[in-house]
C-alpha cells in the first residue's frame, strides 16, 4: 500500500463532550460539529485517549517529538508564556528530531499551519524544527482578529516574517490548509506524500465568533478575555472549526487525496471555562479526567473501517509514533521513543494493548498513572485511587478499601519519575485568573 498523507488537527482548549460524537448538546443553531461527527462515524473515534498534558505548550512538545515533554527543559513550564520571548532555553531546540523533520528525511513534504507555541526565533521556530513551510502565530493565544498575543504584540508569521493579513484566524488557517492541501496534488501524484500539521487557536479565548470583530479593541489589554464569552459564543467558535475542518476534508476529495489521508483530530489539553467535559470533572490544568482525557478522532478510508469506537489507552506522543510508523520514518539512535505506535488498533479497534500512561504537574503538585481501569492520582498532596471504568467521575476514591494497589501504584510512578528529569525550580506556573475571577470547579 502506498504510504498514506497525514493531516494532524489540533483544537486548542476543546473538551471531551464539546462534540456531537462525544456527547454533546447540539447548539441553538443546530449541531455543533457535524464534520467532525461524520469524520468519526465514517472512521474511529477513542473513548479513552488523552493529551500528554492538561495545558497546551507541553502537550506539543511531546507531540513533536513522540517523547514525554518532561525530558525537554521548555516542556516544563505550564505553558511557555510570552514574556518567554528572546530565551534560549524556552523552545524546542532545533537539534532534536521531530515529528515532521523524521517524517521530511523519510521523503514527506511537511507544513505548519496554525499555532506553533514552542519557543521564539531566532532560536527556535516551525522551520528549524522539520516544518517547510509554516503560517500562523508563535505564541500561546492571539486575538482573532488583530493577530496580536497577550503581550500586545503582531503575532502572524508566514515562515519567519511577519504576515499582515485580514480575518478571522480560525478562517484565515482553514483556507490556507485547503490551499496547501490542493498544491500538493502534483507532488502526491508522483508519489512524494505529505503531512500537514492543522493547530487552531480555536475554541481558545479570546470569545470571538467571525461577527465579533469590534470586540478586539475591548480585549487588546487581556485576552483572557474574564469579562466576555457564553456557552453560545463558544459553540459558535467550534462550529467555525469544523466548518473550515470541512474545506479541508473537501479539498482532499476534490483532489483525490481523501482515501489514502489519515485525518487525526484532537485537543492539546481539556477543556477550559465554557466547555463541556461531562462526565468528567475539573478541566484545564488539572490531572483529573476533565484536564487530560480529550477527543481521538481517525478518518483513513484506504487503512480504518467506519463506525468504529476503541476503549485502548493511548497519549498525544503515541499517535506521533503511530504516523512515525506508517509513513516508514525510522527514529535516529538516541532518539527512543516514548509513545507506542498505535497502527494495530486502527486495523483492529476491538485490539486493546496493555499501556501506562504517566503525567506529572509542578500545579499543586499533582502527579497521576492510568494502568488499565486504574488511577492512580495526588493532588495538594492528597493521594487518591479510582476504578475508571465504574467511576469515570473520580468521586469514590479506593485508596482506603486497596491500599496495596494504591502503594504498588505511587512506586510505579515514583520509579517513572525517576526516569525523567525532575522539575527545574525556575519552572513557571501561568494560571492566568483566579478564584478571584471565577468561581472554582
Amino acid at each position: 500500500m502506498r504510504r498514506p498523507n497525514f493531516i494532524f488537527i489540533v483544537a486548542d482548549d476543546l473538551g471531551y463532550a464539546d462534540l456531537g460524537c462525544y456527547g454533546g448538546r447540539p447548539a441553538a443553531f443546530g449541531p455543533v460539529s457535524p464534520v467532525l461527527d461524520g469524520l468519526a462515524a465514517k472512521g474511529l473515534r477513542f473513548t479513552q485517549g488523552y493529551s500528554n498534558s492538561p495545558v497546551c505548550s507541553p502537550t506539543r512538545f511531546a507531540l513533536m517529538t513522540a517523547r514525554y515533554q518532561y525530558r525537554l527543559r521548555g516542556g516544563a513550564d505550564e505553558p511557555i508564556n510570552s514574556r518567554s520571548r528572546g530565551s534560549s532555553v524556552l523552545g524546542l531546540p532545533p537539534e532534536v528530531p521531530t515529528l515532521p523533520s523524521m517524517l521530511r528525511e523519510a521523503g514527506y513534504r511537511t507544513a505548519l499551519i496554525g499555532k506553533w507555541h514552542l519557543g521564539y526565533p531566532p532560536h527556535f521556530g516551525p522551520l528549524r524544527s522539520g516544518y517547510e513551510q509554516f503560517f500562523g502565530p508563535m505564541s500561546g493565544g492571539v486575538d482573532y482578529f488583530t493577530h496580536c498575543s497577550n503581550a500586545g504584540t503582531h503575532d502572524l508569521f508566514e515562515g519567519e516574517a511577519e504576515q499582515h493579513e485580514p480575518g478571522y484566524l480560525t478562517d484565515l488557517l482553514s483556507k490556507r490548509a485547503a490551499r496547501w492541501v490542493r498544491e500538493q496534488t502534483a507532488e502526491t501524484g508522483a508519489g512524494q506524500p505529505f503531512m500537514l500539521s492543522l493547530h487552531y487557536t480555536a475554541p481558545h479565548w479570546p470569545w470571538e465568533t467571525r461577527e465579533d470583530a469590534a470586540l478586539s479593541e475591548t480585549v487588546r489589554s487581556n485576552l483572557f478575555h474574564l469579562d466576555g464569552g457564553s456557552i453560545h459564543t463558544y459553540h459558535r467558535m467550534i462550529h467555525h472549526m469544523d466548518e473550515g475542518i470541512g474545506w479541508v476534508v473537501q479539498a482532499l476529495r476534490e483532489t483525490g487525496q481523501l482515501d489514502n489521508t489519515l485525518i487525526v483530530f484532537t485537543s492539546d489539553n481539556g477543556g477550559e471555562r465554557f466547555s463541556d467535559n461531562w462526565p468528567l470533572v475539573g478541566g484545564k490544568m488539572d490531572l483529573t479526567e476533565g484536564g487530560i482525557r480529550v477527543p481521538w478522532i481517525a478518518h483513513w478510508p484506504a487503512g480504518i473501517a467506519p463506525g468504529g469506537v476503541s476503549e485502548q489507552p493511548c497519549m498525544t506522543m503515541d499517535w506521533s509514533a503511530t504516523l512515525l510508523d506508517l509513513g516508514g520514518a525510522v527514529p535516529p539512535a538516541g532518539h527512543a521513543l516514548d509513545g507506542v505506535s498505535l497502527a494495530p488498533v486502527l486495523r483492529d479497534c476491538a485490539q486493546v494493548m496493555p499501556r501506562e500512561l504517566f503525567w506529572r504537574m509542578k500545579h499543586r503538585g499533582q502527579r497521576a498513572l492510568r494502568e488499565g481501569a486504574w488511577k492512580y492520582l495526588r493532588v495538594d498532596g492528597h493521594d487518591y485511587l479510582f476504578d475508571l471504568s465504574r467511576d469515570e467521575r473520580e468521586r469514590a476514591n479506593l485508596g482506603g478499601r486497596e491500599p496495596e494497589r494504591m502503594s504498588a501504584m505511587r512506586e510505579r510512578w515514583e520509579a517513572w519519575e525517576r526516569s525523567v528529569p525532575p522539575i527545574p525550580d525556575d519552572a513557571v506556573v501561568s494560571l492566568g485568573y483566579s478564584a478571584a475571577d471565577m468561581p472554582q470547579r
